[in-house]
């Protein structure tokens, strides 16, 4: 089996996929990440029935958000890391398998996939049917704090405590890892999608005005912080007048969306502080040393690594590049796959 698994890879491409709820990221054995693209799929109301001849996936999907006229919709699939559409899901990843793997390829890829550590048995079912579906040939799943650590470069492997903090869109992953297993790890439904939620909350209570996730999240990364951090900074914000139902502006100021922030922060830090206590003495005294990494584009938040050193001081610091650890983690996974793959999720033993 494993020799005729071997053969028909010569056929295809192997694939590690960061499935999130707000972008999917693909990376290819040997040729690192080649496919990043938000995870929106435009499709006809009220069907599965995907446009553009199933081509409406990823940024061409993305530009519609909140866009469409009647008759068609922009969807987002997952939600809180998890699938909420089934075939939906199915459709884009089969988009996005197809545009990795290419159309000369005869056999469908062996795939790696990285899933919250927090999710069901039905829920990874139905990531390994959708896949399956999409055309992989073979399924591995790897939790993604595990997936991150590894694109962190943190030593996962040795005897020493290693700490991950990945805020994805839809979870944040907090685990500590030692002997190349988790030790301890906690996922809560708590992310940058609650932060975008929180600015949209506050620009309706305050301003009376509606505004779209993608002005939510521009807000978020133009002026959001989570502690002082520089010069308090203003923007202004266009939206619809949820009185008169006309388009108006007004501006905002950094100091009130970090206030907008601090319940999603706040319940970050909690996962945080809750994984530390559960430590076992050795691996919380490693910690103490290696501190925690950061990791998701939930991390990128201005002020949230100080915030959660001042809270655990432990010292903590940001991935490089960190919007792709979980992306990188599973194609080093990749590399190794054939020693490694008696640890993963594999979906032929199902």
């Amino acid at each position: 089996m494993p020799f005729f698994d071997r053969l028909l890879g010569l056929f295809s491409v192997d694939m590690g996929i960061d499935l999130g709820t707000c972008n999917t990221l693909v990376a290819v054995r040997g040729q690192g990440i080649v496919l990043n693209e938000p995870s929106v799929v435009a499709v006809i109301k009220g069907t599965s029935t995907v446009l553009h001849n199933g081509e409406a996936v990823g940024w061409k999907a993305k530009e519609m958000l909140g866009k469409t006229p009647g008759g068609i919709t922009a969807v987002r699939p997952l939600k809180d890391g998890v699938i909420s559409d089934f075939e939906i899901t199915e459709a884009m990843l089969g988009y996005f398998i197809r545009k990795v793997n290419g159309k000369s390829k005869i056999f469908g890829p062996r795939v790696v996939i990285s899933i919250p550590s927090g999710i069901t048995e039905v829920e990874k079912q139905a990531v390994i049917q959708s896949a399956e579906n999409a055309g992989a040939r073979r399924i591995f799943l790897i939790e993604e704090p595990l997936a991150a650590a590894i694109g962190a470069g943190l030593p996962f492997t040795e005897a020493t405590a290693s700490m991950i903090v990945d805020i994805g869109g839809g979870t944040t992953e907090v685990a500590i890892l030692s002997l190349g297993g988790l030790a301890t790890c906690e996922s809560v439904r708590v992310a940058g999608d609650d932060m975008d939620e929180a600015i949209i909350n506050h620009m309706k209570r305050t301003y009376n005005m509606m505004i779209g996730e993608q002005t939510a999240e521009r807000i978020k990364i133009e002026v959001g912080s989570a502690s002082p951090v520089g010069p308090e900074t203003t923007m202004e914000v266009r939206g619809r007048d949820m009185i008169s139902g006309l388009p108006r502006k007004t501006v905002i100021t950094s100091e009130e969306i970090r206030e907008a922030l601090q319940e999603p922060v706040t319940a970050i830090i909690e996962a945080v502080t809750r994984t530390l206590e559960k430590a076992e003495p050795e691996l919380a005294a490693d910690l103490v040393l290696n501190g925690i990494t950061m990791a998701g584009g939930g991390s990128l938040l201005r002020g949230l690594c100080q915030v959660v050193q001042k809270a655990t001081g432990l010292d903590t610091h940001l991935a490089d590049d960190p919007l792709t650890c979980v992306a990188r983690g599973t194609a080093v996974y990749l590399e190794h796959l054939d020693e490694w793959k008696d640890s993963l999720e594999d979906s032929m033993k199902r």
